[in-house]
């Protein structure tokens, strides 16, 4: 039986995770896609649920069929592909980094923190602190992880929840006053710090760190993305571990 009517509970509800207030609420968000709903599963992540069209019936145990204008209604994507799944968010209370870590600090753009958590998790930066950011279980931000976030351990909570979790790890700062990234040694363990993509690092934050350091630009240059440095800063810091 295929699902017609976009005032079916179930859509409703797979429909409202779209909205931050209602991911808040139940502890869900959506993946969608084929090939992202392929890793969430094999991921383990916890499905809570999962819808298709015709064309994908029979692809993904358990999915229920619902109408081309059903899912479009559910969907966030501009060519939605045909295969959405809500997912459990796990448990982000906030808690000391067992290794090298990243700190995201007041970053508003979501293609810039799913970018963030997509390279982090190539690069072994498996804990992720965020403190006043935007929503990394949104769509987008799901979107530009391009999976990265059903591997990553993600830590939402206030700048002082963070930074006493944070108080037996070394705090690295990205910052254009700091010292040249490509001569700094970093320590075995460290957390790496990146700031509001307009104003930067915040003061507590800033205060909290014991090095300073700077990826170098020609003068033409004013800065970078702040996806963009958290990559160059992930790889280049962690290079001993190479």
């Amino acid at each position: 039986m295929i699902i017609q009517s976009k005032s079916n509970p179930k859509v409703k509800d797979m429909a409202a995770l779209k909205e931050k207030k209602f991911r808040r609420e139940r502890g869900e968000y959506l993946a969608e896609g084929v090939k992202m709903v392929s890793e969430c599963i094999a991921a383990g992540c916890e499905i809570t649920g999962l819808f298709c069209t015709e064309e994908y019936e029979g692809r993904f145990e358990n999915a229920t069929v619902v109408s081309r204008a059903v899912y479009e209604y559910i969907s966030d994507e501009r060519n939605p592909q045909g295969v959405i799944a809500s997912v459990k968010i796990p448990d982000t209370s906030v808690r000391a980094p067992q290794s090298r870590c990243i700190l995201l600090d007041g970053l508003q753009d979501p293609g810039n923190v799913g970018t963030i958590i997509r390279t982090a998790n190539a690069a072994g930066y498996s804990e992720i602190y965020m403190v006043n950011c935007a929503d990394p279980f949104s769509p987008k931000c799901v979107r530009a992880s391009m999976s990265g976030v059903f591997f990553a351990k993600i830590m939402q909570g206030t700048a002082d929840e963070v930074l006493s979790a944070l108080s037996d790890t070394p705090i690295i700062c990205a910052d254009m006053d700091g010292e040249n990234a490509y001569s700094f040694s970093a320590p075995q363990k460290f957390c790496l710090c990146i700031g509001n993509e307009g104003s930067g690092l915040s003061q507590k934050v800033r205060s909290a760190a014991q090095y300073t350091v700077k990826i170098p630009m020609r003068p033409t240059c004013e800065s970078l993305n702040a996806a963009v440095s958290a990559g160059i800063l992930m790889y280049l810091l962690g290079r001993a571990e190479a």
